[in-house]
């Protein structure tokens, strides 16, 4: 992409993320990470241990099994973003800045195809390394809708998928009570392909499964990344990583590597997770055990009803803030609960007195023009970040093909991936955080009981 714009090799600013994350609170401590402590070599450095770099870790070990392939993150999996998600992963159009889904045909076909391509090599390593069937799920979703608004939203994407030939189904009221156990939705939108996973198990599996392959070190954060002679040199608290070629996979932590400066939209979203229902409160919830609805309105509301793990629970997700300083603070995790408790007793008043047990937020990073962050952006050095807000299916695709682009291999998707424009610089603070903040408050408040 020949993104030359970078001052410093110095990191600017480490991982900060609010909260703790319910999906991985319900699993067992893991055992202590391993922290590197010494100057080593490597092969291959990926650089962050999310959806992208343990996607960019497997496919570098299926090209190059000989090769040393280290992976540094500067926290525990599963702790990062890539456990703090709603563990949608979707096949379909899905643009959350927009206020639909779906628009141009032969984009979205090429966009579905490249998703599809992500699940298949999710679902691939979920079979080699025997994750358990939580971790990923093939349900499908739903758009619930409430409003007049939201179900026109449904008929428009339902006639946008016919003209795909993508399978689809329109859910009456009836039809969407009998699911969820609600009276809340007036229709829905049911799709088949969207794999949901539960984010914690998902992720720590597959670090899990590459164990044997990859030298993978946790609570290991980069400080410095420079080039040295032909080799790059990622400088850590006690040890350093010297490579030849390297894998940045922070997504807007691109950012605090000194990439894309002014480019990259830092999205924080929010979600709670109520405590285990009790078997009186399932009986009288009544629904389905597992279902995922998003909203047929992009800023309203995610829910999720989970049973596994941890019991039988029930997610909700809104709430979108722009925060350029990449952290948040306690009095708007407090504004984000207040709002995430008026939500839930919307949908679920026969659950009064069911409370949150576990509240946090999540960091998802956005280009004005909707476009990755991917490419060479140094000679060695490649980029896969920015997501634009569908992290599961994205990061997974825009690591496998940023390890396919530096290792030469021949997937015909790293074309379509390069041929995406650079993300559009954006307006100078504090004009894009009031614009943005603006904007995000008008649309959560124009999608009204949709949230």
């Amino acid at each position: 992409m020949g993104m030359t714009e970078r001052i410093s090799p110095d990191v600017s600013r480490l991982p900060r993320d609010p909260g703790l994350s319910g999906w991985n609170a319900l699993l067992e401590t893991p055992p202590l990470p391993r922290v590197l402590d010494e100057a080593i070599t490597a092969d291959w450095l990926i650089i962050g241990a999310g959806f992208a770099g343990l996607a960019a870790a497997r496919r570098l070990a299926q090209l190059h099994q000989a090769d040393r392939i280290v992976v540094l993150d500067a926290v525990r999996i599963g702790t990062g973003p890539s456990g703090r998600n709603a563990g949608f992963m979707i096949d379909l159009p899905h643009d959350i800045s927009s206020d639909g889904y779906g628009s141009d045909l032969e984009r979205d076909k090429r966009q579905i195809a490249m998703n599809r391509a992500a699940i298949a090599f999710a679902a691939d390593a979920v079979r080699e390394y025997e994750l358990p069937g939580e971790a990923f799920q093939a349900v499908g979703k739903m758009n619930a809708a409430v409003t007049d608004k939201g179900l026109a939203n449904n008929t428009s994407f339902a006639a946008h998928l016919t003209a795909l030939g993508e399978d689809h189904t329109l859910l009456d009221a009836d039809e969407m009570r009998r699911i969820t156990g609600t009276a809340f939705y007036r229709g829905g939108l049911y799709a088949p392909g969207t794999v949901m996973i539960q984010p914690a198990i998902f992720v720590r599996g597959i670090a899990r499964g590459l164990e044997p392959v990859v030298d993978l070190y946790e609570s290991t954060p980069v400080t410095r990344l420079e080039q040295k002679g032909p080799d790059w040199c990622a400088t850590t608290p006690s040890g350093s990583v010297t490579a030849p070629r390297v894998i940045l996979s922070v997504n807007g932590h691109a950012n605090s590597f000194g990439f894309y400066p002014n480019r990259l939209m830092h999205i924080f979203t929010y979600a709670s997770l109520t405590r285990a229902l009790s078997a009186d409160e399932v009986r009288t919830l009544g629904g389905e055990p597992h279902w995922a609805a998003t909203p047929a309105d992009p800023q309203g509301t995610t829910v999720r009803r989970v049973s596994g793990v941890g019991g039988d629970r029930i997610l909700i997700r809104n709430r979108f803030t722009y925060d350029p300083s990449m952290e948040v603070g306690q009095a708007r995790m407090d504004w984000v609960a207040r709002g995430h408790d008026r939500s839930f007793a919307a949908r679920f008043p026969m659950l009064d007195g069911v409370t949150m047990e576990h509240r946090w937020g999540g960091r998802l990073c956005l280009s004005r023009n909707g476009v990755p962050a991917f490419g060479e952006l140094e000679p060695g050095l490649f980029s896969a970040c920015c997501q634009n807000g569908v992290g599961i299916a994205k990061g997974t695709l825009s690591g496998m093909l940023a390890a396919d682009l530096a290792a030469g291999g021949n997937d015909p998707m790293v074309a379509d991936m390069l041929a995406f424009d650079e993300p559009e610089h954006l307006p100078p603070e504090p004009i894009a955080s009031l614009g943005a903040n603006a904007l995000l408050a008008w649309k959560s408040w124009r999608a009204g009981v949709e949230f």
